[in-house]
């Protein structure tokens, strides 16, 4: 009995064993094709990605005021970003303001046609950068640099800071305009007339605070962004934006009015014309709107000469531009 025992009790082990293994085979076959069969199901039914958006079209530049007539001489005349100034400049000249700002004498929102020349005229001609420096479009001009540091970078440049008289005469034009658009103060053609914060002078002698300062008193806009604030000659953004060393050969070293003088003004509510210069500043000056550009000779030479033969009118009447369309006109004034 326990011989046939130890005989049967290992056949039906056995038996067990394999009815156990033909049960479980099926389902062991279907969890290892479950994730391959998923794999391939979700493959067959995703839905294919989205098509990327189309790239935005460039921003096409808008053209430049009919007033503007860039010499065809640039390129040759003068070194790449430069346009060549050609003409006849008048050393003094005055125009008549017909509306001030809310009695304030220093800005003028209409001067009159006519324009008062005076001294000795003097041909020039030269080449000017057509942006502030870095002199690169779309780029907002430098600051904080001094007048020996503006100096030095036009120099490595092979150029050299525009005096008083060539930076006048690339931004006010043959017609001798009080503004490089005109003689209507315009605040949408240039970046002038903005809001202004009262700098914290203690931040500019910390230098672990001035860049945070400069930061936030900053309301600069990329050169060439003001398309309409553009001289005759090609000249960009001349008034407003950031205030601009030039060389003031008549000025000093040690008192002013110094050599080392401002022109156009910056983007607050000041005078911002081509004529006025402020020369109370010393070399050694630099504060959040001062900037620069360079001026250079031509390759061909030429910087000045005597005027041509004739002579300008000394009260003459301004050939200006139209008024912009997109501007209402300003009501008559009572007598």
């Amino acid at each position: 009995m326990k011989a046939r025992e130890a005989v049967v009790f290992p056949v039906v082990a056995a038996l067990s064993l394999g009815l156990a293994a033909l049960l479980l085979a099926p389902r062991a076959a279907e969890r290892r094709e479950a994730p391959a069969s998923a794999s391939a199901s979700a493959s067959i039914e995703a839905p294919p990605p989205p098509p990327l958006p189309p790239a935005p079209a460039p921003k096409e530049k808008p053209p430049p005021p009919s007033y503007v007539q860039v010499s065809p001489e640039s390129p040759v005349a003068c070194g790449p970003g430069m346009v060549l100034v050609d003409g006849v400049y008048c050393p003094f000249v005055g125009h008549r303001c017909l509306k001030y700002r809310e009695d304030v004498k220093d800005v003028c929102e209409r001067f009159g046609p006519e324009v008062l020349c005076e001294g000795r005229l003097e041909r020039r001609r030269y080449c000017i950068d057509v942006y502030e420096y870095p002199n690169m479009e779309g780029v907002k001009p430098a600051v904080m640099a001094d007048w020996n540091e503006a100096k030095r970078a036009c120099e490595v440049e092979g150029k050299r800071l525009c005096t008083v008289e060539e930076w006048e005469f690339a931004c006010e034009g043959p017609g001798m305009w009080p503004y490089p658009y005109g003689a209507e103060r315009d605040a949408e053609a240039c970046n002038i007339d903005r809001s202004v914060e009262p700098p914290d002078f203690d931040a500019f002698s910390d230098p672990l605070r001035v860049s945070d300062e400069v930061a936030r008193l900053d309301r600069r806009a990329p050169s060439g962004e003001m398309h309409r604030c553009v001289s005759p000659f090609g000249v960009h953004d001349m008034t407003g934006n950031v205030d601009e060393w030039v060389d003031n050969t008549q000025g000093k070293r040690v008192e002013p009015p110094y050599r080392s003088s401002l022109k156009g003004g910056y983007w607050g509510p000041i005078r911002g014309r081509c004529r006025p210069i402020t020369s109370t500043h010393n070399e050694w000056f630099s504060f959040y709107q001062v900037g620069f550009r360079c001026c250079s000779d031509p390759k061909d030479g030429g910087r000045a000469g005597p005027a041509p033969v004739g002579k300008r009118p000394r009260l003459g009447r301004m050939l200006l531009p139209p008024r912009n369309p997109g501007r209402p006109k300003p009501a008559p004034e009572s007598p």
